[in-house]
């Protein structure tokens, strides 16, 4: 395995890696439930789609949202065996040890805690049914516009 301290740091330069933050709702999760409670679902999911020598759907095992622990293994390349292999040099073919299932569970908990409240951009206001947009090709007529 290696230092988490070297894995953070390659992280940081990863462009991929970077890009993946809590968006509003699963950062108002991981406030409203805690870190401790989203570590323990952490646990869940770490012995269910990534501890077993051969995980089901592997690479494909863990959703991109709906969950900051999601968020956070994409974050932390601890998303799939292949990436725990190259990113963290944990092998694969082998059920993950306590210890490297704690080293993930840290990964995990040392991202989530960086977290910092997203911008939540307001949604523009929706337009009522039934009414055509003021760019329509019979306001265009009017004005002396053809098409």
């Amino acid at each position: 395995m290696f230092p988490p301290d070297l894995i953070v740091d390659r992280l940081q330069h990863s462009a991929f890696r970077r890009r993946f933050t809590l968006k509003p709702p699963e950062y108002r999760y991981l406030q409203e439930h805690g870190l401790e409670e989203v570590l323990q679902h952490a646990e869940s999911f770490i012995a269910t789609r990534l501890a077993p020598a051969h995980p089901d759907k592997d690479g494909k095992q863990t959703p991109f949202r709906g969950h900051p622990v999601f968020v956070a293994q994409h974050a932390t390349a601890t998303c799939c065996r292949s990436c725990l292999e190259k990113w963290h040099g944990i092998g694969m073919g082998a059920a993950l040890t306590t210890l490297q299932t704690q080293h993930v569970i840290d990964m995990l908990a040392r991202w989530l805690q960086d977290q910092k409240a997203p911008l939540e951009t307001p949604r523009p206001p929706r337009k009522p049914a039934g009414k055509k947009s003021p760019r329509s090709a019979h306001a265009d007529e009017r004005q002396g516009v053809l098409f």
